[in-house]
């Protein structure tokens, strides 16, 4: 199976290289192929040829996105766009990644596939967009929408508790932001399944699944909940208000989600946040020494 994977620099990215290496992967990071230039994804597309297109790229700062909105939209809609026509054309199916931020938080429960977006930023329009426009390109595309990214490559909320916690706390986190935390290794793990790759008694399964999914580990909690659960008890974790946080971009104050439409396919469901977050800790944990 040959598979072309736009943003494998970034920590999402390079999870999916790592789990999908026994294929024919070809990963591209921002300095191999800018997906916002439409002539060179199409050229690259085309001469790949590629089964699947995974859409891993990303503007993702998403106070920064306020300061550029035009960049952010480059990239995160319009170069979602090409990538989804340069599948259409090749007859590449899609996943293109997307995000809880679509929604508002206004709804104060999980929200379902079926549930309205209504995007409070900069980033969170221009992600929109981009699923729009993935799914409106003609090509076999599965949208996933994920949340709360973390895992060993990269930036993140984790990584950044435990530098936090390595220095000494108190802590600081948020308590009015609620959604669903969740491993790059499992999300990747997941997309894994959907193109078929561990699962050879069901080859191009995934070729019969289209249209849009909340890919998460299960359950829900606020940031400060969670950097409660990353430290464990090593340093004090104190609740502030998004407002305190003073942060430029609107966040919605519960995105967390949940899925209707993942569990009829068929495909494994995820393991729960604790779970996942007690997987990744214990193998950090296992390096180390």
């Amino acid at each position: 199976m040959r598979i072309f994977v736009a943003g494998a620099g970034g920590q999402l990215g390079r999870e999916l290289v790592e789990i999908l290496r026994p294929n024919d992967v070809h990963a591209f990071d921002h300095r191999a192929l800018d997906i916002a230039d439409e002539a060179s994804v199409l050229s690259t597309i085309g001469q790949l040829r590629p089964n699947w297109i995974i859409n891993a790229a990303a503007f993702n700062d998403v106070d920064g996105a306020e300061k550029a909105p035009d960049q952010a939209f480059a990239v995160n809609a319009a170069g979602a766009g090409n990538l989804a026509e340069a599948a259409a054309r090749v007859g590449a199916a899609i996943v293109h990644i997307s995000t809880d931020y679509v929604f508002d938080g206004a709804k104060g429960a999980p929200y379902t596939e079926d549930d309205r977006p209504n995007p409070l930023s900069v980033y969170a329009r221009t992600k929109y967009e981009g699923e729009q426009r993935v799914l409106a390109s003609g090509a076999m595309a599965c949208v996933l929408r994920t949340a709360w990214l973390y895992g060993w490559q990269g930036k993140n909320f984790v990584k950044a508790i435990l530098a936090g916690a390595d220095r000494g706390g108190p802590l600081r986190v948020v308590a009015d932001q609620v959604g669903s935390p969740t491993a790059t290794r499992d999300l990747s793990e997941a997309i894994a399944a959907l193109i078929g790759v561990p699962t050879p008694t069901l080859p191009q399964r995934g070729r019969e699944i289209r249209g849009l999914f909340h890919v998460v580990n299960s359950g829900a909690c606020s940031r400060f909940e969670f950097a409660k659960a990353i430290v464990g008890g090593r340093v004090e974790v104190l609740p502030i208000t998004t407002a305190e946080a003073a942060r430029v971009a609107p966040r919605p104050k519960y995105s967390a989600l949940t899925s209707t439409r993942w569990p009829p396919t068929g495909l494994p469901a995820l393991s729960s946040w604790q779970v996942a977050l007690a997987r990744f800790l214990g193998q950090k944990q296992a390096a180390e020494h």
